[in-house]
């Protein structure tokens, strides 16, 4: 079987898109896997590619390395999907089998937690579909372009490309207007193109429905939630100095508010609100990890992912990106601090 071996391309390509034509003119056994902490374009994309590759009669199966919040759970083919937490027998033996896996929204197998060695030792071949920097070279087919809006933009692209958007379903359709829609944070990051929105307009007219869409993800609050977001924005400390905003939130405050995993989704944005704040962050304790997870956004030009990468063992795109710690919530956000006065000239007004 001819594959393209290590290749990175901005678009797919013919070569790309006759050896994917190639490895799937024949039955495979293929497991679809997003990065741990799945969020809605990881799990807009993985479902897509999982209803194009079964209407295809492609025998496949996603596999999530953990949990994934509760607003995401309604989209069509969820209940198929295996965590590989809670169904671990289960996922190792599809892992096992596998003779392709593609992983969607990641490009380094640290991203998959508890899966990693199990990806590791696999004898599938990879295909790697993503919009993140700095690939690593795992996949032997590669599909990465750090300038798309989201991994959902590039399933649309793959579809077009292997069969024609013909395929799509009202099903596909939804999955990818959820992911496009989360990750270009409702379409209004600088990633967002004349051509993102033409693929939204296209998959509106498959049958996503956009209003249900936008109230499922990002309207259905608990209250519980609110009182969370309070306590947030009462622990925002605002460097006026440096354009940048901060959220900490303990492991007591998140228990103390019934924290529930996707219910800190989007807080950090709210630093971005504040008049000439150009840098916002948010810091999560975690015990049961013992970390502390971080989100990093900006406006311009100031990149998060640099700064994620330089300091805080992550990465991502210029404007979004994440993050970890393992100093203490308060050791960590006094880091940050000290980090300030070194990107004065890139922060200040």
């Amino acid at each position: 079987m001819t594959m393209l071996l290590n290749c990175i391309f901005a678009r797919m390509n013919f070569e790309t898109i006759e050896a994917v034509k190639e490895l799937l003119s024949q039955p495979q056994k293929i497991v679809i896997v997003p990065h741990k902490n799945p969020d809605g374009d990881a799990i807009g994309s993985t479902l897509a590619l999982w209803h194009f590759l079964e209407n295809r009669g492609q025998e496949s199966v996603i596999i999530v390395p953990n949990d994934f919040p509760k607003f995401l759970k309604w989209m069509p083919g969820c209940d198929s999907i295996l965590n590989f937490e809670r169904e671990n027998t289960q996922a190792k033996a599809k892992i096992e089998e596998a003779s392709i896996i593609f992983t969607l929204d990641f490009n380094h197998l640290g991203r998959v937690g508890q899966m990693q060695s199990y990806l590791e030792e696999a004898s599938a071949s990879f295909v790697m579909i993503d919009h993140h920097q700095a690939p690593s070279d795992y996949a032997k087919i590669m599909y990465s372009d750090v300038n798309m809006s989201s991994t959902c933009e590039m399933v649309y692209n793959f579809i077009e490309s292997v069969a024609g958007v013909e395929h799509i379903t009202s099903a596909m359709a939804s999955c990818l207007y959820t992911g496009i829609m989360t990750d270009t944070g409702s379409f209004k990051f600088r990633s967002t193109t004349g051509r993102t929105h033409r693929v939204v307009a296209d998959l509106i007219d498959k049958g996503a429905e956009n209003t249900q869409i936008h109230h499922k993800v990002f309207d259905t609050n608990t209250p519980q939630r609110l009182r969370l977001l309070g306590c947030a924005l009462k622990n925002m400390v605002i460097r006026e100095e440096y354009r940048t905003a901060y959220i900490t939130l303990s492991q007591d405050e998140l228990d103390e508010h019934n924290f529930q995993k996707g219910d800190t989704e989007g807080f950090v944005n709210y630093g971005l609100t504040l008049e000439g704040i150009i840098f916002a962050v948010i810091f999560i304790e975690n015990k049961e990890e013992g970390i502390i997870k971080i989100s990093l956004r900006s406006i311009g030009d100031f990149s998060v992912n640099e700064f994620a990468r330089s300091h805080f063992n992550g990465g991502g795109h210029n404007n979004a990106a994440g993050g970890r710690s393992e100093l203490s919530l308060e050791e960590t956000a006094s880091h940050f601090e000290s980090l300030l006065e070194n990107y004065h000239e890139q922060l200040k007004p």
